[in-house]
Order: C-alpha cells, then structure tokens, then sequence
C-alpha cells in the first residue's frame, strides 16, 4: 500500500516534468521565480520544482486584502523560503485603493498587481520563467468564467500553460492530486478562508456551480478539460486565419493601428473578425457591435475601452492608446528599508544631531520624521496635485510646476509622487513639500533616498 502511494507521487512528478518538456515551460538550468501565496497549489508547485532539481526564488504579493491572515500568509511563506534556504522577495499593496483608483474589479486589481511586479522582480534577478501556481481544475473555472460573462473562442480555451515569461507547471494536475501530494510529503501550507465564501464569482462557480453540474455527471470535470483541449486546437486554427486577415487589414504607424474600412468589410463575418480585432483593446462586445454600426457613418465618431480609444475616420478605424491613467499606489511601511518596485527606494529613520545638514542632493531628502504618517503611499502624478514646493508658503499646482521646471511629457509620466495621508510629502528626484521639511525642534529624521 505504502509502495502504491508512492508511486502515485512520483506519477505526478513525472506528470508535472512532462508538461514543462513538452510546453517547453523552460530550461533545466534556467532560474525560476516562484509566486507562492502559501496555498496548497503553490507550496505543492515550489516542492515539485525543487524535487525535480529546478532552481527557485520566492516572491510573495502581500494585497492586505484579509487582515491578520495576510500578514500571516507573509510570514509563512518568508519561513519556508528560509526552510528550503532560498531567496525571498515580497511586496506589500493597496489592493483596494488601486482598485478603486481604476474602477476595476479585487480580483482583477490583484492580478495586475502581481504580474507587473513578477516581471519587475524576474527581470532584477534573471529569472528565465515565473511560476504560478493554476492547476486543470482553476482552467475549468476560469473557462465557465468566461462562457457566463460572454467570451470569443479564445476565452473558452481555459488558462494557457505558457503567455510570455508566465508559465503554469501544475496544469498537468488537478486539485485532488495537489492535496494528495501535499499529504505525502507532510507538507504544510496555509488555508484561505474566503475560500468557502461566495462574494466572488470564481468561488461561486466552485462551490455552488460545478457541484451542481457534477450531480449531472459526475465526471463533468473531465469532460470539460476535454473540451478545453479540442477548443485550444479550434483557437489555434481559428487564430491563424485572423493573423493572415490581419495583415491585409491592419497598418501600423506611429505607434496607432489603422484598420482599412473597405478591406474590412470585405471579408467573410467581418463582425467577427473586427472582435478578435478589437477585444485585445479591451473593448467589450457592446461597444464592438457599436463600432460595427458606424462603418457606413460620417467620420469624427470616437468610442472607448478602459486603455484604449478608437477614432472612426473617413477610411480607417484609429487606435491608440488612452492618454490619462489612473494613479497607481504602492505601501510604504514604517519597517520597509527598502523598496524595489516601482522604483528603488531606501528609507531610514535616526534620530537628529546637533549640527544636522539636510541634504541637498535631487535624489535624496530628509524630513522630519514625526510629521509624517505611515504607511506612506507612492504613486504617479494626476490632475489637481498640488504641494508647497520646498522654500514656498504658498501651495502650487503640480502641472504648474512641471511648467516651470519644463518637464517635458515624457518626464511627467514617468514622475512618481510620496504621498503622507493626503499631502504629497516628495516629487521623487525633484522637489520636497515645505511642510516635511527639517526643521531646529526636529527630534527625528526621515530619509529616504532614491537609487
């Protein structure tokens, strides 16, 4: 019996090697970053790739989305990143504030906040691959995700096994095998409790939908990985014939997408095709069907995704990207010393001495510690900023300022903000608020620096 149960685990081994080799997920000798949230799924995931003799790094998104059980999730998966004696990166976010910022979904905040950060932390530490953790059974739900909100075919081809640098080892597996494995070896993880909730749709769809659909057939689950592999063949077909429809429609210039009108129109189930066209933009089927319509309309009609905008004119549909974006906030704890991600930062607080010179250097600042409230929060500029300029009584537009200091455009995108409660405590690289700065009855000082 003891001999059968292992071999099932090295079963799922072998299962889990195979699909790397044959998705080509990566390289023996290539370097891993590791999502691990300090679920079964990921825990099991790290286990696996180290037994199979891969190279690892730890990172851990902390979206302070569960109270003490985030922190706790943190400080799990920091001790088993010491266990297994690799390197631990994390980060800490405001999941909710970004969220609402841009006017998207928890869920969705928080998967755009750890991908770019993965991407960010893989870049710094030559990571070839980052490893997340879905397994078979997450694809199914994301696939019936999708049928219910109303998808192209690509959306119901579940979740791929590789999109750039992302890969998914554990898709080979589905959760019973996870939990079986993760019983085995006596592998501990931690348990999330909003996963017996039904405030989200996934959850809903775990709990209560395929449950129902199980009582159906009880191999439902089975049935719908199958059709996931005959619609990921379907996709690719169907893909390949947009991609040569593509370019005969599609011109690039200047960093816009021009799609000819006429040549559009021309081609068998164009509504069809202006979907696959369009979606990537993030415009929803509504607004696509709209678009549709107009093609016989005058020129000057402009509709709009949430990052992009399409201009109907005379010949062409127009596309290019939407100029304002929402402002991103990242934490700044009072225990952070340093931070990688947006930028590099290093933060240190001591206490004053008598003959103290603040610095004077852009790139670096010292503020009075005491008037400031943590967490701090780091963010791009947006419209109606406005701070007191170090030496100034008197608050001053940020857009003023860029003005006087002639930044250019690309400047004032790429400048980030250190905001205090509400008050921008620094314009990184550029200008204090008079109001954190040092003065003689300041006991302790702040100082942050920008590497």
């Amino acid at each position: 019996m003891l001999l059968q149960k292992y071999e099932k685990q090295m079963n799922t081994l072998r299962k889990v090697q195979q699909f790397i080799e044959q998705n080509q997920l990566f390289d023996f000798e290539d370097r891993i970053l590791a999502g691990v949230s300090g679920g079964a799924d990921s825990v099991v995931m790290l286990h696996i790739l180290l037994k199979l003799g891969y190279k690892c790094i730890v990172a851990h998104c902390n979206f302070h989305l569960r109270g003490k059980e985030s922190n706790r999730d943190e400080m799990f998966v920091k001790n088993l990143a010491e266990e297994y004696n690799l390197i631990f990166k994390k980060i800490n976010f405001d999941t909710i504030g970004f969220a609402k910022s841009n006017k998207i979904s928890i869920e969705m905040a928080a998967r755009e906040l750890r991908y770019s950060w993965f991407r960010k932390i893989a870049a710094e530490t030559n990571c070839k691959a980052i490893a997340v953790a879905h397994q078979s059974d997450d694809s199914i739900e994301t696939m019936l995700l999708n049928l219910i909100r109303g998808t192209g075919l690509k959306g119901l081809t579940g979740i791929d096994a590789k999109n750039g640098n992302i890969v998914r080892p554990l898709l080979s597996i589905n959760r019973e095998e996870v939990e079986k494995y993760a019983q085995k070896f006596d592998l501990k993880y931690v348990t999330d409790s909003t996963n017996a909730e039904n405030n989200y749709n996934r959850n809903k769809i775990r709990n209560i939908i395929l449950p129902q659909m199980a009582s159906l057939n009880p191999s439902v689950n089975q049935s719908l990985e199958g059709n996931i592999k005959r619609l990921k063949g379907a996709w690719k077909i169907y893909s390949d014939k947009i991609e040569e429809i593509k370019k005969e429609v599609v011109q690039t210039k200047n960093g816009q997408l021009y799609i000819e009108i006429e040549k559009l129109k021309k081609q068998p189930h164009f509504h069809t095709v202006l979907y696959e066209l369009l979606y990537p933009y993030q415009f929803n089927a509504e607004v696509i069907h709209s678009i549709a319509l107009s093609l016989d309309k005058q020129p000057g009609l402009r509709f709009y995704s949430d990052s992009h905008r399409l201009l109907k004119d005379r010949d062409f549909l127009i596309i290019d990207k939407n100029e304002e974006e929402s402002p991103f906030e990242y934490i700044i704890e009072k225990t952070d010393s340093r931070i990688s991600f947006p930028i590099n930062l290093t933060i240190s607080i001591f206490e004053k001495e008598e003959h103290f010179t603040p610095s004077k250097i852009k790139t670096k600042i010292h503020i009075d510690a005491d008037e400031v409230t943590f967490p701090l929060f780091l963010r791009k500029w947006k419209k109606g900023d406005s701070f007191f300029p170090f030496g100034m009584t008197n608050s001053k537009k940020l857009s003023d300022f860029f003005i006087d200091e002639k930044f250019t455009r690309n400047q004032k995108e790429e400048t980030w903000l250190i905001i205090s409660e509400s008050k921008i405590l620094w314009v990184v690289g550029h200008r204090l608020d008079n109001r954190f700065r040092v003065k003689k009855e300041t006991k302790n000082i702040l100082e942050i620096t920008l590497i």
